[in-house]
């Protein structure tokens, strides 16, 4: 079309964002906080179309009518992939509403899980099942051994995790604990499944496992298609407990997942119960345990990075396994101390 041009936003503008922000608004979408890298279709100076992406997800997606047919959505994908490459990322996701399926497969994107409100695709040199092959060979997983498994982000590694991990080994022949690999917590990945597999080291039907990229957290999840929360939620539930169950517990040979029982936070309950629901479809039960207790309370993550925030680092002693103690007072636990008591994130 005549007039037309791509260019790149600068998100440190207030007022380039703002533009964006307004024209997602006319299709009832946001401009998600996480977003690193976004483009727009100006005609006339205007912005027409535009696309966004946090690391490797597209998404803020949105294209005027009166552009419709002028292969406009071919040319900001390609410019999003074209810039991932620049990064020397070669693999990405989109998520999206189901009725727009169709305009991401004709552009090779494939359809990993799809739920009522949301569908879940990816693109690029692998896919989920290549990588799982791969996970099975670096990390010698037996395919034939029903198991047992935990999704875990310990953040840190409490007494609680622990207690979750050993109450699995002894229901199941093996144990596989995947740790979520995805950097939004306060505890690098690499600490904390360090953390989790020194501290189970004992446990010989147990195996660590990074979570990989297809392990998502509520935090990737895009708020810019749903804005209702709970609607949200269910659906980042559903596609997470969906991926878990198709293709983690089919290639795996995962019969049972255990999570901890949720006295207090509704969110971890709504997806337990949503955990409930779904596993069974693809053959995998899910059992929940009733979580550990120190003092007449339950042992938590968040209890221990509120003792650091506090400066009161002996009262999470009796809450942390030895290994995770030691790490606190090493020269890198110290330095992560300190993030966390100038921090305000819940991660």
């Amino acid at each position: 079309m005549l007039g037309t041009q791509i260019s790149k936003i600068n998100l440190n503008n207030e007022e380039e964002r703002l533009e964006v922000h307004k024209f997602l608004e006319e299709f009832g979408l946001i401009l998600d906080h996480d977003v690193d890298y976004t483009i727009v279709v100006r005609v006339e100076g205007k912005i027409k179309a535009t696309c966004s992406k946090a690391k490797n997800i597209f998404k803020c997606f949105a294209i005027s009518d009166d552009l419709r047919g002028e292969n406009i959505t071919s040319t900001l994908i390609t410019t999003l992939i074209d810039k991932l490459f620049e990064e020397g990322i070669y693999h990405s996701f989109i998520f999206t509403k189901p009725d727009k399926v169709k305009i991401f497969t004709s552009l090779n994107f494939k359809v990993i899980y799809e739920t009522e409100d949301a569908v879940f695709l990816e693109y690029g040199l692998y896919d989920i099942n290549k990588v799982l092959d791969k996970m099975a060979k670096e990390h010698n997983i037996d395919l034939t051994t029903p198991k047992g498994a935990l999704v875990m982000n310990c953040n840190p590694f409490t007494l609680g995790h622990r207690y979750l991990i050993e109450e699995a080994s002894k229901n199941c022949e093996e144990v596989l604990v995947f740790i979520v690999e995805e950097d939004k917590s306060l505890f690098p990945f690499k600490e904390r499944y360090n953390l989790v597999k020194e501290g189970t080291r004992d446990l010989e039907n147990v195996k660590v496992v990074p979570g990989s990229e297809y392990i998502i957290s509520s935090a990737t999840f895009p708020t810019y298609f749903i804005r209702q929360e709970d609607v949200r939620l269910k659906a980042y539930a559903e596609i997470d407990a969906g991926i878990f169950g198709k293709y983690f517990g089919s290639k795996f040979n995962i019969k049972k997942r255990f999570v901890g029982e949720e006295p207090y936070c509704n969110v971890t309950n709504s997806y337990n119960e949503t955990l409930k629901r779904v596993l069974p479809i693809h053959q995998m039960e899910l059992e929940i345990i009733k979580r550990k207790e120190f003092d007449g309370s339950f042992i938590s993550a968040s209890k221990v990075r509120n003792f650091i925030k506090e400066e009161k680092l002996e009262e999470a002693k009796h809450m942390i396994p030895e290994v995770t103690w030691n790490f606190l007072n090493s020269k890198v636990g110290k330095e992560i101390m300190e993030k966390i008591k100038k921090s305000n994130s819940p991660h």
